[in-house]
């Protein structure tokens, strides 16, 4: 008798392995990035489990991986868990051991309106990306956070519904996850497309939103990213004037749009590279699998029209790096070869992330090597190379690209110019951005003159910090009523030319974290959090949601 119990058991007990249930969590975070580090720890700090599935080997997105010349603004609106980041690289730059290749004292402190390091705050905005990587890490294992890496949401089948409300996810590799909230922090907006979300890619015409800088841009020259920045206008053609001969690489044949026109197109991507002058720690430019020298005949003509600029977005972090960033009529940034990119297959956008590495170190190994690159372009070059002690599981190349722009949520509130121009209030805030109103160039084309220019550059100031609508993050009622986007946020594709900074993303995804929570305790959907208990907690924990010039009138 007891045998045949022994067998029941048995039977029993592998039945019930083959149908068990994904684990619970109160909040499941699917991406790396900073927000999801950030969401991550805020929901722990309200005693929710929590666990991050990253498709990411690394966490930290671009916070990590390479853009090290933050992009902040007005550093007194960067509040919370995203201003503790900034001050634990403080922390790690007060130590001898951290400046390596040169002296604390021989670095020239520069960042962006503010000095890189900031004693009075107790902040560091200007670092190397192993520093932020490392201070993820820390974040992470203070606050026992569960982080399944390498895990790819199965975007066809993978996001399991009752009604209105994900249940669980299923990862390419078979692992589910079940939760009562749910937090996309990708770049993409993956979980958010596949849980069948509103959403939109590439520029709204400047008359769905009553906005002056969406749409097609022609005409409309900033940064010196244009070909207005070269002392001649420069002809596309294979033979200088002549149609007949073909269009030089890089270079669309196709017309532009009209002027203030919506279309499918999205603003250019790059990596930040971290490069450096120091002999010891500096790695030659490599000659790229595929590289054409075809590829930047432009670049020629540039350089022969007396171009001189290469190096001025050379950023400067510590320990004789830099974060180099697109400068330029023809830079690092790819214009035109990632317009799929936000809807793509992954294996589609491996080969877009391929084609871009192959673009942009063949840009590098060209001005250092071709003998056509003017000497003195070429002899500047040739002293930089890839830092050796960064990104060393990626051949010192940065392991995320600057994904800049890809899916915008359309829901509950649609973040405009309006708002971050304070022409209209802002309901509900819950942070603040400040940035510019940033967009990269998103085509090369050809004038009706029959010369090359560049479109979609935009830099327009926001005329002091805006707040950012609660109603962005969160999807239309009845699509999904407990997800939270972070990142993807509801807003314009001008409008998130400011928006998709990386503080801006620390700060809301600690929003969303707290949203998360206060709609599990309170049994509702994220929609339907009331924003005093929402407001009040936020402000217990050190965000800020206001300003002295946040609101005026029009």
């Amino acid at each position: 008798m007891r045998h045949l119990l022994l067998i029941f058991l048995l039977l029993f007990s592998a039945s019930s392995a083959g149908t068990q249930s994904a684990p619970q969590y109160d909040l499941v975070i699917y991406g790396g990035t900073a927000a999801a580090i950030t969401a991550a720890v805020q929901a722990k700090r309200m005693g929710k489990t929590v666990v991050i599935v990253s498709p990411d080997k690394h966490l930290g997105g671009l916070s990590s991986g390479g853009l090290g010349f933050t992009d902040t603004g007005d550093k007194a609106v960067i509040s919370g868990l995203a201003r503790e980041f900034y001050h634990r690289v403080w922390k790690r730059y007060e130590q001898p051991a951290a400046w390596k290749w040169e002296k604390r004292e021989g670095y020239g402190n520069k960042g962006q309106g503010a000095p890189a390091i900031d004693g009075v705050q107790r902040t560091m905005w200007i670092f190397e990306p192993h520093i932020a990587e490392e201070v993820f890490e820390e974040l992470i294992r203070e606050h026992k956070i569960p982080v399944h890496r390498n895990e790819w949401l199965d975007r066809k089948k993978g996001v399991k519904k009752d009604g209105a409300r994900i249940t669980s996810i299923t990862t390419l590799s078979g692992k589910s996850y079940a939760g009562k909230m749910f937090i996309d922090a990708t770049y993409e907006g993956d979980l958010m497309a596949a849980a069948g979300v509103d959403y939109h890619v590439g520029r709204e015409a400047m008359s769905v939103y009553g906005e002056k800088w969406n749409g097609v841009q022609t005409g409309v020259l900033y940064h010196r990213h244009h070909f207005g920045a070269v002392k001649e206008k420069i002809s596309p053609y294979v033979v200088p004037g002549d149609p007949r001969s073909g269009v030089l690489p890089r270079i669309s044949s196709e017309p532009p749009g009209d002027y203030g026109q919506g279309d499918k197109k999205v603003q250019a991507y790059c990596f930040r590279m971290c490069l450096t002058d120091h002999l010891y720690n500096r790695v030659p430019f490599p000659k790229p699998a595929g590289y054409d020298p075809k590829q930047y005949e432009l670049l020629i003509r540039i350089f022969n029209a007396g171009w001189r600029e290469t190096f001025q977005k050379f950023d400067r972090i510590p320990n004789r790096k830099t974060d180099t960033n697109n400068h330029g009529p023809m830079s690092t940034d790819n214009i035109g070869y990632n317009y799929d990119y936000p809807e793509a297959s992954y294996e589609r956008r491996r080969e877009i992330i391929r084609e871009h590495e192959t673009y942009q170190k063949g840009w590098l190994y060209f001005i250092a090597n071709d003998r056509r690159v003017p000497e003195d372009v070429r002899t500047e070059m040739r002293r930089w190379g890839l830092a050796r002690d960064e990104f060393q599981d990626n051949g010192n190349w940065p392991h995320q690209i600057y994904v800049r722009e890809a899916r915008r949520m359309i829901g509950s509130y649609v973040m405009t110019e309006h708002e971050l121009l304070k022409r209209r209030p802002t309901p509900d805030p819950v942070g603040m951005g400040s940035y510019g109103i940033d967009s990269h160039n998103i085509q090369r084309y050809i004038t009706p003159e029959g010369y090359v220019q560049n479109e979609g550059d935009i830099g327009v100031s926001t005329n002091g910090p805006y707040q950012i609508a609660y109603g962005s993050l969160t999807p239309k009622k009845g699509q999904a009523d407990n997800l939270l986007v972070p990142v993807c946020v509801s807003s314009s594709h001008i409008a998130f030319g400011s928006i998709r900074m990386e503080p801006v993303f620390m700060i809301l995804g600690q929003s969303a974290a707290t949203a998360a929570a206060l709609a599990i305790d309170g049994g509702a959907a994220v929609q339907d959090v009331p924003y005093t208990k929402l407001r009040d907690r936020l402000l217990k924990d050190g965000q800020i949601l206001e300003f002295a010039t946040a609101v005026k009138g029009k």
